[in-house]
């Protein structure tokens, strides 16, 4: 690429609830090329082992009504087997998170203990403990036998005060959690002693609202999509750290974090990662607009594409370099291994904490360089994408083919970025590896999809200097790279 100089340096209906309506998300676009994980199949078809998708991973989108459908047939026929209501069935089944085969287990094995343990009845000393009184033991006031209510722990509070706790809770937002007000009882209360206690059917809605999305966010096949005011809920047969997307509003997270798609850093590792980041904003804010100096003529540069191929050319030299490490392009082939590999100092633990405070912020500024050089990539190739498609309007309008003649084009800049999207997330995941040889062989498929990503890159900025042949042979070696290492590294 050629580098700029810096001078200075599914529809739903009305009766959808919003489970997510009071709450703010802080996701983060992965880029302006919203569906580069569709319609490129066609022009990177793999053979034999090649053909594994290790991200393949089948998911449904429900609405509000279907989810609820579900999630109701599952709660009538564990009613029916425990011999207990709807409201205290839905309660067992959050507290073992709808796995009705492991709910079933253990009403075999003993029906009074995983009530129990679902917090719908007290243990039986408890329950021993408790002495009939008419005074209700909150407002400490004298209360006919009729306007006292309680649990199953039989802890006795007067209508007025349950009334004040429920209001108070179900305002906060809390849906299933509303409980036993007596100190250290941990009884839950169930939905359908609550909905009468509460005074308006505006927090009535509300409860309802809470009430469902505690049960989907419990429920192990379910996850609420994060979308800003989707009501829409995925659906899945087992639970991974996988991409999904949703129908409705388009978007794309992993399903068992409901954070941005991270593979191949596990979700554990990402929330670590992002929190560091947080924590060092400073020194992210500094390399995000840090630009730097050609190696041969020291001139403020900046990149204008997410190619890391630098090239740039005066009437008495010319220069071709990495972006990254700056080293010389015409021997990158070979070295590309070393430019993405941080080499660690054997010797570090035995040198001052100074010096191992230093280390600690080198090896960390190396990572987190890289995982921003291309996420501003990303960002760069979008707008390559932008003007691939404008060409390609320009050429159709001018009847120089149609727009499936030149669709390979957009394909290829949408692979680019999904490919690209991966390498970003290969950073977090090789800076919290321990050293040997899994590392070894991570950081050796990390160069080599990086290298390939690299090549299609700068194949893609100069699309019309390479015919379609050539790219998609790129393509199809890119994108072979990315499942070799995701087939190896991403967890299953």
């Amino acid at each position: 690429m050629s580098v700029d100089m810096n001078s200075q340096g599914s529809d739903s209906n009305e009766e959808d609830y919003d489970p997510n309506c009071e709450e703010e998300e802080e996701d983060e676009d992965p880029g302006d090329i919203e569906d580069y994980y569709d319609g490129v199949a066609n022009d990177v078809e793999q053979q034999g082992a090649d053909a594994f998708d290790p991200e393949e991973y089948q998911f449904t989108c429900l609405t509000y009504k279907e989810s609820e459908s579900t999630l109701n047939e599952h709660m009538a026929s564990l009613a029916a087997t425990l011999k207990v209501s709807h409201a205290v069935a839905k309660l067992v089944l959050v507290s073992f998170h709808w796995q009705i085969s492991e709910i079933l287990e253990r009403h075999k094995s003993n029906a009074a203990q995983l009530l129990v343990e679902a917090r719908v009845q007290p243990t039986s000393s408890k329950h021993a403990m408790v002495h009939s009184s008419h005074h209700c033991a909150v407002c400490m006031q004298f209360v006919r036998k009729e306007n006292l209510l309680s649990l199953a722990c039989q802890h006795q509070f007067c209508r007025s005060c349950w009334e004040q706790h429920c209001t108070v809770l179900v305002k906060d937002g809390v849906g299933v959690g509303v409980s036993c007000m007596a100190q250290d009882c941990l009884l839950r209360t169930p939905e359908d002693f609550v909905f009468p206690l509460l005074p308006s059917e505006e927090l009535k809605e509300k409860y309802r609202r809470y009430l469902f999305r505690d049960y989907v966010e419990s429920h192990y096949q379910l996850q609420l999509c994060p979308g800003a005011d989707c009501p829409m809920v995925i659906q899945v047969q087992e639970p991974k750290a996988r991409r999904v997307q949703c129908n409705r509003c388009n978007e794309v997270f992993c399903f068992k974090c409901r954070q941005m798609y991270h593979a191949p850093t596990d979700c554990a590792t990402i929330r670590k990662w992002l929190t560091k980041c947080a924590d060092d904003s400073e020194t992210a804010n500094y390399i995000s607009a840090h630009t730097k100096d050609c190696p041969k003529c020291n001139i403020c540069i900046e990149k204008n594409g997410g190619c890391n191929h630098m090239v740039m050319g005066f009437l008495l030299f010319s220069a071709d370099f990495c972006w990254m490490c700056l080293g010389d392009w015409k021997t990158h082939g070979s070295e590309y291994y070393e430019c993405s590999r941080y080499k660690e100092n054997p010797d570090i633990v035995n040198q001052s904490q100074q010096a191992q405070a230093r280390e600690a912020l080198k090896k960390y500024l190396f990572y987190f360089e890289r995982w921003e050089n291309h996420n501003k990539s990303l960002q760069l190739e979008a707008q390559t994408y932008q003007r691939i498609q404008e060409k390609i309007q320009e050429r159709v309008m001018n009847n120089l083919g149609t727009w499936i003649d030149w669709q390979y084009l957009q394909n290829a800049a949408k692979l680019l970025a999904k490919c690209r999207y991966t390498l970003q997330y290969t950073y977090p995941y090789a800076y919290y590896m321990e050293s040997g040889p899994r590392k070894k062989l991570f950081e050796y498929q990390q160069a080599q999809l990086e290298a390939e990503i690299e090549n299609l890159s700068w194949k893609v900025e100069r699309a019309d200097s390479y015919d379609r042949g050539d790219l998609e042979n790129q393509m199809h070696i890119a994108e072979q790279r990315r499942r070799t290492l995701l087939k190896d590294f991403h967890d299953t």
